[in-house]
């Protein structure tokens, strides 16, 4: 769906830095078709809000962010590598990371999201919500853990607000956290008094935010059963589903409270890392969001795309999401590294089928070593998808991780600022160049701070771009050639290759384009830069 997110923010911003943005939370809907105006219609009895006049649009983000806050730069350590998704169990992680380390990739973080326990949908490998360890599937995970940490990787888990009645078979002992919260009364519920449950692919109860009680009793879970077994960090899912027909402990309606529920979500998740006392080293990433969503969250992430290529969906819509985030404060994002859903399953018609490919996979490397994190999932189908550590894959994997690497130094004055201003990583090109008009069309394009500029390819089988440069002297990384900007240029874009800029004499660019020659990331890197003016078209 073109037009679904899981982190709405109802802030609307002009090219010059002006900006509105609604304080409430109920469902709102802004109408921007019209050429001169706007319409803003919210379903409740009054509208609040406010008004900002920025001088440009970075201008008009510094102050939307000192509202809603900002967010704060990532522990040291994530610029260190790669983060790796890994699941399958304690040998299967410790043969593929062994497999990861012998070709040289630099780790920052082992991924483990089935550390639950897993189960097969129709969907694919799903997990059972209860967020304890299975010691079945992961015997001995404390000197997984151990060992991780002697070679400089940290381990990560995964947690979300829903809650499952998992069969005593699969829990052997484990905590049953449905029954603790049910016999709380922290489970959101219906009208008839019910607990409400949502449908995934499986039934499951929404633990009830608004109960302060609640909230205690699940900060608890994550200090006493995630940060217990070592882990530094976590994806803290959804969120982003409080059902509008559900009875909350506050007394708020779901029409009310289902926009607060995601910066509740996040708010939780952040202060069980401060009341531990481990915000410098421990970190999670959320997909939901609201208004305020920056104010608490530690990272954000485009949530599900599909392992394919559509422009809604797929991989060019992880641009548009990194783009629009920006926008909104949710200034240090990124996307999972080739997507996550495929659908393979053959009660599905044919067409409507589909699977990550190598080609994917690497086009989506291409572009994630260009934003804040660089990490990786082996999505709902592992064994239906190219990975990685594929034989075919882990060489180019390697090289990208080095690219990644190899920006730490400038990515962490981005962190910087994006905690001290809220100007995002990731930049829509309108943020540097709010009077050049043909910046508005640009799609697909970013900037990385104010001097790489990165044009991914999302088009399958294409080894060619056009490519528009503002105005200004560019030089293209990999053939060292100068540009005089201001036109669109036909760039060569082999795999390997994507199309990437600096703003002409850089330090930091050519000293980054001089460190990847030198490492052999890329042997024909030229050093010394030819000079071509283009032709506009």
């Amino acid at each position: 769906d073109r037009f679904s997110s899981y982190a709405p923010s109802p802030h609307f911003q002009s090219n010059t830095g002006r900006s509105l943005f609604l304080t409430s939370t109920e469902p709102s809907a802004f109408d921007l078709r019209p050429a001169t105006y706007l319409t803003i219609r919210v379903q409740a009895s009054r509208m609040q809000g406010c008004l900002l006049a920025g001088k440009n649009p970075l201008d008009g983000i510094e102050l939307l962010t000192e509202f809603v806050g900002r967010i704060p730069p990532p522990p040291t350590w994530i610029n260190d590598g790669a983060i790796v998704g890994l699941q399958g169990g304690t040998k299967r992680v410790r043969e593929i990371r062994q497999k990861i380390k012998a070709k040289g990739a630099p780790l920052a973080g082992v991924w483990i999201q089935d550390w639950v326990g897993k189960r097969k949908t129709i969907f694919g490998n799903q997990l059972w919500y209860n967020w304890t360890l299975n010691p079945k599937l992961y015997p001995e995970f404390q000197n997984l853990v151990s060992d991780l940490d002697k070679d400089g990787i940290s381990t990560g888990l995964y947690i979300n607000p829903f809650l499952v009645d998992a069969p005593e078979k699969e829990l052997n002992g484990r905590r049953n956290l449905y029954k603790e919260a049910k016999e709380r009364n922290f489970l959101v519920k219906r009208e008839n008094g019910k607990i409400y449950t949502a449908q995934i692919t499986f039934s499951a109860a929404v633990v009830d935010l608004s109960n302060e009680d609640a909230k205690k009793w699940l900060k608890e879970v994550i200090k006493d059963e995630l940060l217990s077994t070592g882990a530094k960090f976590w994806m803290a899912d959804f969120g982003e589903e409080a059902p509008f027909e559900g009875v909350y402990n506050s007394g708020d309606s779901g029409l009310t409270y289902h926009n607060q529920y995601p910066v509740d979500w996040v708010r939780l998740n952040r202060e069980a890392i401060e009341e531990s006392g481990k915000l410098e080293d421990a970190w999670f990433f959320s997909r939901c969001g609201f208004l305020n969503t920056p104010k608490y969250t530690t990272a954000m992430w485009l949530g599900d795309q599909n392992v394919n290529w559509d422009p809604n969906d797929g991989l060019p819509s992880a641009i548009d999401g990194l783009l629009s985030g920006g926008f909104s404060g949710f200034s240090i994002s990124h996307s999972d590294i080739g997507g996550y859903t495929s659908i393979t399953n053959k009660l599905i018609r044919r067409r409507r089928r589909f699977r990550r490919s190598r080609e994917l996979l690497h086009r989506w490397m291409e572009l994630n070593a260009f934003t804040p994190i660089f990490r990786s999932h082996e999505g709902n189908e592992p064994d239906k998808n190219a990975q990685i550590y594929d034989d075919d894959s882990l060489e180019t994997f390697t090289r990208w991780s080095k690219v990644y690497v190899a920006l730490k130094d400038y990515r962490v004055q981005l962190f910087e600022e994006a905690t001290s201003k809220g100007y995002p990583v990731v930049r829509h090109p309108v943020m540097h160049y709010p009077s050049d008009k043909k910046v508005y069309d640009i799609k697909n394009t970013f900037m990385l701070g104010n001097i790489l500029y990165i044009s991914p390819v999302v088009e399958e089988g294409a080894t060619k771009k056009d490519v528009y440069l503002p105005a200004g002297q560019w030089t293209h990384l990999w053939s060292g050639t100068d540009f005089t900007g201001g036109v669109t240029v036909e760039i060569d874009a082999p795999l390997g290759k994507p199309p990437v800029f600096y703003v002409k004499g850089a330090k930091m660019a050519v000293d980054f384009a001089e460190t990847l020659r030198q490492e052999e990331m890329f042997n024909d890197i030229i050093s010394q830069p030819k000079v071509m003016k283009a032709s506009a078209y």
